[in-house]
This record gives C-alpha cells, sequence and structure tokens, in this order.
C-alpha cells in the first residue's frame, strides 16, 4: 500500500492540492456517503485541519490524485470540501441479499451435551448466554467504561398500556443497572402511559403512533415503525436497541452479557424439539418461507436487538419483505416472527440468548435453566 503523502508535499501544493478536491468534491461526495455507517459520525472531522497537521489521526480519503505530474495515492478527507460535512448522514446502502443454494447442515440442539446443560456456542460461533456462562463483575469492567446508552422499545396498544407500569418498574430494578437507558414506548393511548420514577440517566418517550384496526396489523407494522424510529431519532442516542415485549417483565438482572452486533433469543416453546416441528411460514409463495432441512433455532418476536445500526438493517429488511407478501395478498404464519425467523436464517445473529431471558412462565421450569430473567405476565 503506497505511504501517506508527506506534510511538506501537502504545503507545497496546497493550492493546487486545494483545487483538485474541489473539483473531485462533488463527483465522489455521494459515493463516499453511500458506505457510511451509523458510527462514522462520530469519528468523522467536525473542522477543517491545516494541510499536513495531525496525519496521524483517522482520515477518509479520496481518490488517487495527481499534483505536479506526481502521484498522490491518498489525501486526507478533511481537506477543505464543505459540500461533503454538509451533507445529511445517511445510513449505509443495503447490497442486495442474493441468496445461495441451501447448503444442510445438523440442527443445532439447545440440550445437546446433556439434558440438563445448555449448548453454549452456536455452529457459526456466536456465544450462547445462559447462566454460567460468563463472569457478570468483569463485563461491568469492561462495559462501563464505554460510557454507552442503550435503548428499549416496546408497543403499548390498546389494553397493553396497563403492562407498562409493571414492565417498566421491573426494568429501573434489573435492566443495564449502572447504565444509560432510554425507554421508547410507542402507544395509542400517550395519556394512558403512566409516569413511573427513572434512575439518573434514564429517560422515557412515549411515541405516539396511530391506532389500528386489529392487533395483527399493529403487530405487522412494529417493524417499520421501529425503522422509522432508529432512521429518524433512536442512531443518533442509542448506541444498542432491544426490542421487547411489554406483556413481560424483568426477574433477574439483564446485563452487558447481551450486547452484541445482532441478538436472538430463543423461544421457550421450541428449544427442545426439531426443526421440522418449528412453526416456520411453510408456504412457498411467502417471503417468511423456510423448508423443513432449514433453521437453527425457533426465535421469539419478543426479544431480539443489538448494534443499532444492525437492528436499522434488520427491522427494515423484515419490512420489505412484510411489504413484499402484503403486496400478494398474503399475511406470514406469525406475522413479524415469522419474517424475523426466516431473515435470522440467512443473517445469523452474532449472539444467542438462551429461554432464560424469554420465559413462559406458564411453563415448568426445567432444570436446564439456573434461573429466570425475562418472562410473561398473565393477561
Amino acid at each position: 500500500m503506497p505511504a501517506l503523502v508527506n506534510s511538506a508535499c501537502l504545503l507545497d501544493d496546497q493550492e493546487a492540492l486545494s483545487s483538485k478536491v474541489s473539483q473531485t468534491c462533488g463527483v465522489m461526495g455521494d459515493r463516499q456517503m453511500h458506505h457510511w455507517d451509523l458510527h462514522s459520525h462520530k469519528s468523522a472531522p467536525t473542522r477543517f485541519s491545516a494541510f499536513g497537521a495531525e496525519l496521524n489521526q483517522q482520515v477518509f480519503l479520496l481518490p488517487r490524485l495527481w499534483v505536479n505530474r506526481l502521484p498522490l495515492s491518498y489525501v486526507p478527507y478533511y481537506l477543505p470540501c464543505p459540500e461533503i460535512f454538509n451533507m445529511k448522514l445517511q445510513y449505509k446502502g443495503e447490497k442486495p441479499f442474493q441468496p445461495v443454494a441451501p447448503s444442510p447442515y445438523p440442527q443445532p440442539k439447545l440440550l445437546e451435551q446433556r439434558p440438563t446443560e445448555l449448548l453454549t456456542l452456536t455452529p457459526w460461533l456466536a456465544p450462547i448466554i445462559s447462566e454460567g456462562t460468563f463472569n457478570a463483575e468483569l463485563l461491568q469492567h469492561i462495559y462501563q467504561p464505554l460510557n454507552l446508552t442503550i435503548g428499549l422499545t416496546a408497543f403499548a396498544v390498546g389494553k397493553y398500556t396497563g403492562f407498562v407500569q409493571r414492565f417498566l418498574e421491573s426494568a429501573e430494578q434489573f435492566f443495564m443497572h449502572g447504565y444509560r437507558v432510554h425507554y421508547y414506548i410507542f402507544t395509542d393511548d400517550p395519556k394512558a402511559i403512566p409516569r413511573v420514577p427513572l434512575g439518573p440517566g434514564r429517560l422515557l418517550s412515549v411515541i405516539p403512533i396511530r391506532e389500528r384496526s386489529s392487533w395483527e396489523e399493529v403487530s405487522m407494522r412494529q417493524m417499520e415503525t421501529v425503522s422509522q424510529h432508529i432512521a429518524e431519532r433512536a442512531h443518533r442516542e442509542v448506541d444498542y436497541l432491544f426490542c421487547l415485549s411489554v406483556g413481560m417483565v424483568f426477574r433477574n438482572p439483564w446485563g452487558p452479557e447481551t450486547l452484541g452486533d445482532l441478538v436472538a433469543a430463543i423461544h421457550p416453546g421450541y428449544y427442545a424439539v426439531p426443526r421440522h416441528q418449528f412453526p416456520y411460514e411453510r408456504r412457498h409463495v411467502s417471503t417468511a418461507f423456510v423448508a423443513d432441512s432449514e433453521g437453527d433455532f425457533y426465535y421469539g418476536g419478543a426479544v431480539f436487538g443489538g448494534r443499532v445500526g444492525r437492528v436499522y438493517e434488520f427491522t427494515r429488511g423484515c419490512h420489505m419483505a412484510i411489504l413484499a407478501d402484503k403486496a400478494n395478498g398474503i399475511m406470514a404464519a406469525w406475522q413479524e416472527e415469522s419474517h424475523l425467523n426466516r431473515r435470522f436464517i440467512s443473517h445469523k445473529p452474532s449472539k444467542v440468548l438462551s429461554p432464560e431471558y424469554l420465559w413462559d412462565d406458564r411453563k415448568p421450569w426445567p432444570s436446564s435453566l439456573k434461573l429466570i430473567r425475562f418472562s410473561t405476565v398473565d393477561d
């Protein structure tokens, strides 16, 4: 790789180089911005630097330029080019996903080793998180200095506004204790949302949404609502975002062990059954279709999350698939959960949460789970 041009050369050719860069910016600006991700704005220069100064800081690079008949392979991106810095931050464009031919492999089984011990690693090397697989104190020492803000979304529509108080009170007790947290409650009745006392550094935003005619319609619009909220607001406010069901409560600590690029939770009803019994969408006409030979775990739609940028891409992808089905007059078997599972097959989660992070209290507590962290409440 050619070395960075030295500062003396830049100083000698400042006027010519400025002219070249100004001419290039109009052509390259859009294409460069298209490849930015959600976090690039944090490291991008906030003001123009002098030519040659601080060459060891992070820079963005323009194509090869010629100055005084000498090739300059790399030019710092912070050279005067106000058009670039005035452009609105865009999300990284998704490349069209090209499905590959299915490659059969054995189904990973959560209870594969022993009936009372959970699997700890997926075949694609994603950790499966459960009690005993991590050191909570060590993780606190690692993550707390990072000054993270964790977002949490939940939908409270119709009778589900009555679940908000218990949900938030349990979250204040157990969810990401010691971190900044921003709760986003989407509701069709903002006046019904109680004002729960919050700890330092923890915020609640009540976000009105349009009233829908049925719960199925509400469910089908959640991916759209979350992706739009991230694009318009949440990407500036949080580092990680979890999307949880408001009809559940926290029972034990939920901490930084759950943080990852893309996080899924294993459904409590299907963690011990073969995949051909999973309630996937089996109709070929749906974009959520899953063949009997496909699938790893069946994931619950009540818990998923990750880095805010990855959650944006994930929810947007699910929403696009739902729109395609809708255009063909199709509703997947389990609405958004069907599309969530289809997408997790092609976009593997980087971290998987065991059923202790998504439990149904109507079921007997199995010996394989040492504790329950997040579970249902009675309707």
